[in-house]
């Protein structure tokens, strides 16, 4: 049996934090210029290709989006990405998004993704949390290949729909669970 020391586990975490970091996806940017530029050609292409969004960025309380975000694992894994809060389409606070996990995993990817808080509650808790980790309560809408987004009666009725989109890398497939997102001054 294979056992890892912290000293193991925090290069090894340490050593996919730097993978991402060297994967262009903001760290030591310009500050809230670069962000703001990113979130605006995210939302163009997310609405030019998906136009169903659309509806539901019309109907959110709020919206995080994290225009890059680059996961990246080989045993260990981590993810960064930084974004913006926005409320009635205006800018209200930026946000770091990051994530680590160990397990079965190789391999790197990009993507790009938006939480559409569909209620003033569930907006409330995220804006006053003082690190706002995804869960299970998080509902992702699928983006089909015709460019509609398929959404079930109980996806519409959740607190949080997620959307991932325009994922790039050798890896398949983004999930949200236990990313954390915490507020930044970029």
């Amino acid at each position: 049996m294979t056992t890892f020391s912290r000293r193991t586990f925090a290069f090894a975490g340490l050593s996919s934090l730097a993978l991402t970091a060297a994967c262009g996806n903001g760290i030591a940017s310009r500050g809230s210029d670069v962000i703001d530029a990113r979130v605006d050609a995210t939302l163009n292409h997310l609405y030019s290709n998906y136009p169903n969004t659309r509806g539901l960025a019309d109907k959110a309380a709020g919206m995080l989006v994290m225009p890059l975000v680059t996961e990246a694992g080989f045993g260990v894994g981590g993810a960064y990405g930084r974004g913006a809060l926005q409320v009635e389409d205006v800018t209200v606070d930026y946000y770091s998004t990051a994530k680590a996990n160990i397990g079965l995993q190789i391999g790197a990817q990009q993507y790009a993704h938006v939480l559409f808080f569909m209620t003033e509650n569930a907006l409330l808790d995220f804006r006053r949390s003082s690190g706002w980790a995804a869960g299970a309560d998080i509902e992702y809408a699928v983006l089909d290949e015709g460019g509609s987004v398929a959404a079930e009666t109980t996806t519409a009725l959740a607190p949080v729909i997620a959307v991932v989109f325009a994922q790039a890398g050798l890896r398949v497939g983004a999930t949200l669970e236990g990313t954390k997102y915490s507020r930044i001054i970029p």
